[in-house]
């Protein structure tokens, strides 16, 4: 990563974070008040109001397709591809209802921003920790329950270019123990934001494809036992469909 190319950017998104703290005060009383739909409503306030201000400034044009496929609350299970950091704030630009993310442990270690993702209803996951990993599906499993929607990045990590790994066994596993709704996305061109060159760059066009949702409710055991593959066949063709596109 190329430090000093960062330096201004790095500045503007940790001043806009810095700058949340009426909703900061708004979020956390509502918890403490176990206020849990007033919650949700500012943090999509909140992510709506935050995402659009890096959006203006990174001059990002955000291309949605297949929005009739998003829904307007929640709960959901959005599963995803991911090309990049920015896919967060593809997503919270995108969805105007409450979302969090199923996030690697290591983004506990940076100031605000492990604040801020733990205060929009995201989970850490402990890669290679059997148990902790259980525990967080257990965890998550509840919040969607409990009305919450989260984000999941089954290939565990960023492909930082236009390739999809493969997903992870069990990756859905939080969404058919809550018995959720699971919408499909695919990303394309967000790994040019950040990745390509190692410095954020402005004026990117970016595709997210919302693909049917899937009610895992009334799902059997063997349609369960294929739902992964299944929603990965999905994610790829759009994504190939999307390259093509290019």
């Amino acid at each position: 990563m190329k430090i000093f190319g960062n330096i201004g950017a790095f500045c503007f998104i940790a001043k806009s974070m810095a700058s949340l703290g009426e909703y900061k005060r708004r979020i956390d009383g509502y918890k403490a008040q176990g206020e849990s739909e007033k919650e949700r409503q500012a943090i999509a306030e909140v992510c709506d109001y935050w995402s659009n201000r890096v959006v203006d400034y990174l001059k990002l044009n955000i291309n949605v397709i297949n929005p009739e496929n998003l829904p307007k609350e929640g709960p959901v299970v959005y599963v995803s591809n991911h090309q990049s950091y920015a896919d967060i704030l593809i997503f919270l630009n995108t969805i105007k209802h409450q979302v969090g993310f199923i996030a690697k442990e290591e983004l506990t270690k940076v100031p605000l921003l492990s604040d801020w993702t733990l205060r929009i209803g995201s989970l850490f996951i402990i890669r290679g920790d059997a148990r902790a990993s259980l525990a967080t599906i257990n965890e998550g499993a509840e919040r969607i329950k409990n009305g919450y929607s989260l984000v999941i990045f089954p290939e565990g990590t960023r492909s930082q270019g236009k390739e999809m790994a493969a997903f992870k066994p069990g990756s859905l596993k939080l969404a058919t123990k809550a018995k959720a709704t699971i919408v499909p996305v695919t990303i394309n061109n967000s790994y040019s934001v950040f990745e390509e060159k190692g410095v954020i760059s402005k004026n990117k066009t970016v595709d997210i494809m919302f693909h049917k949702p899937i009610d895992t409710s009334g799902l059997d055991r063997k349609e369960l036992a294929s739902l992964g593959d299944q929603v990965e066949e999905t994610i790829r063709q759009g994504l190939e469909a999307l390259k093509s596109a290019k």
